[in-house]
């Protein structure tokens, strides 16, 4: 059996990975990306605490964490989508359209 601690050292290693790809990227599917990374992180981590504490809860939530990367990926692919039709890019500093 894996330790909870190296479990939590990978979730917080996708964490700040994540983080840092948000920050750092400007293309928007690599935005989205950065963004599935914090979700699955968060999942590995219910579902580190949820084995090691015996809780099924915090399973059945990682299971609502995938769903909702689920439902964001494909929402955010249709706005990257509908973007780049627009404005012809997918780079989020070149894309003023909601401004003012």
């Amino acid at each position: 059996m894996i330790p909870v601690t190296h479990l939590s050292l990978l979730s917080s290693a996708l964490f700040c990975l994540g983080v840092y790809g948000i920050l750092t990227r400007r293309n928007a599917i690599a935005i989205l990306l950065s963004i599935e990374l914090i979700l699955n992180a968060a999942a590995l981590n219910f579902v580190a605490f949820g084995r090691a504490f015996g809780h099924a809860q915090a399973q059945a939530f990682a299971l609502f964490i995938i769903a909702l990367a689920a439902c964001e990926a494909a929402v955010g692919l249709a706005i990257v989508i509908g973007l780049y039709r627009t404005a012809r890019t997918v780079w989020a500093d070149q894309v003023n359209l909601l401004k003012g």
